[in-house]
């Protein structure tokens, strides 16, 4: 459920990094838990197209947490998504997503970096600066970050991957020399590490004893960051809740496959879609169960089929369910729940597996190449997406690879370009009222 919506102002934070890997996850969910804990009204976010991340953030807060995007988000939208995670809220802390100002070449405020993010909403940053390998260096970087872009406010740093007093002692020496604040120290610790897979942690729903790590974050935040000196440095403004510009349900009472396989679905949508009025009933193709026959549409969101190809193939009444619903109404697939409206999908030993065989591709995880970044689109025809016509903007992250040829017009449900406006050609397959694609919808364009 949304939250209550209060009359209280929230300020912000993001939390950022100079890279990847430098434990943004780890230091945001562990301030997120130590502040609810201490009784503040605490709201995650994610910059960027990350499902993973924004789960175990509502974990750890008990309330949604949403994705904020400066390319893939009209500012309309950006501040509608905005003003919803942080509604009714004391502080908002958003996470970065690789490094802080990594994006692609666009306008000011549009490049899908966090510093788009900071910048608009005035939200101060907390740099985690992993300190593995470097000491008085460290602070060499943090420097770099705060003179690189003039819009942002530096309140300080948390180190990570401390190796011992003595070295936390050399690291805090150069940040001392240039004003910069350190705000917490993280030590190097193994226990700290949570479980990945090849698209990022493994999901919250199924990391073993989340609870009980997340409590662990939270005591080493108390221990080793100045939780109060965080609260302090927050700032800027969070817009008021809106509805904005979100793309409307494809149906008013909508199957949406949930589960372990089936499970990337992004917040602001399910949220917009019930704003719209849409009842979302969820359904479990892994349980071997069909869209209820109730539904007037039915969307198979992304997630991890590959890893559980065989009991797909095994679930009869989900498939035999999905191909009699599409006989009569619209069903859609996004990344992994494309491949799984496909012919036949190859697990990562190689194995074919038969899928619902409603649209024309063979897809193979076992022939990994990564296919990342925006995707600008414009639809072939009129399906649940929208008109024929009408723009889109998404985002594509998977290492599956079409065995198939490339759809043409005539059976491609869009025209797609990348970011800059280099064109990709045609993607993803529609046919009758079945249609899907390996991007993931943030928008209307």
């Amino acid at each position: 459920m949304d939250p209550v919506v209060t009359q209280r102002p929230a300020s912000g934070l993001l939390i950022a990094a100079a890279r990847s890997g430098s434990g943004k996850t780890t230091v945001t969910l562990a301030l997120l838990r130590a502040l609810r804990r201490r009784g503040l009204v605490v709201a995650g976010a994610k910059c960027g197209p990350d499902y993973i991340d924004p789960a175990f953030h509502a974990a750890a807060t008990g309330r949604p947490s949403y994705n904020l995007d400066s390319f893939a988000m009209d500012g309309v939208l950006l501040d509608a998504v905005a003003g919803r995670a942080g509604a009714g809220s004391d502080l908002l802390l958003a996470e970065g997503s690789m490094g802080l100002f990594d994006g692609i070449v666009a306008e000011e405020g549009r490049s899908g970096a966090n510093a788009d993010i900071a910048a608009r909403y005035g939200w101060p940053v907390v740099l985690v600066l992993d300190v593995s390998g470097a000491a008085q260096s460290a602070a060499a970087t943090a420097l770099g970050v705060r003179a690189y872009d003039p819009r942002l406010t530096l309140a300080g740093v948390i180190l990570n991957k401390v190796a011992s007093p003595r070295h936390r002692r050399l690291v805090e020496v150069g940040l001392t020399r240039i004003g910069i604040p350190v705000l917490g120290a993280v030590p190097r610790e193994a226990a700290l590490v949570l479980p990945e897979r090849h698209l990022g942690l493994i999901q919250a729903g199924e990391t073993e004893d989340l609870e009980a790590r997340l409590d662990h974050l939270a005591d080493l935040a108390e221990t080793s960051i100045d939780l109060d000196a965080v609260v302090a440095a927050a700032g800027g403004r969070v817009p008021a809740p809106g509805i904005g510009h979100l793309p409307p349900p494809p149906g008013q009472r909508l199957a949406v496959a949930r589960d372990a396989a089936f499970s990337f679905v992004y917040p602001h949508l399910d949220a917009g879609w019930r704003a719209a009025g849409a009842e979302i009933v969820p359904f479990s193709p892994l349980a071997d169960e069909a869209p209820p026959a109730d539904c007037d549409a039915c969307w198979l969101p992304g997630g991890y089929p590959e890893l559980h190809a065989g009991r797909i193939a095994a679930a009869s009444r989900f498939l035999d369910g999905l191909r009699a619903f599409a006989e009569t109404r619209p069903i859609h697939g996004e990344c992994g729940g494309y491949m799984v409206l496909g012919e036949s999908l190859e697990d990562a030993e190689g194995a074919s597996h038969r899928m619902a065989g409603l649209l024309p591709v063979a897809t193979s995880y076992a022939r990994r190449r990564l296919h990342l970044g925006y995707r600008i689109a414009t639809l072939v025809g009129t399906g649940s997406l929208g008109p024929a016509g009408q723009g889109l903007v998404g985002h594509e992250f998977h290492y599956a690879s079409e065995l198939t040829p490339p759809p043409g017009p005539g059976e491609a449900l869009a025209a797609v370009t990348d970011a800059e406006g280099k064109a990709l050609g045609f993607a993803g397959h529609r046919r009758g009222r079945v249609s899907g694609s390996f991007f993931h919808l943030v928008g209307l364009r």
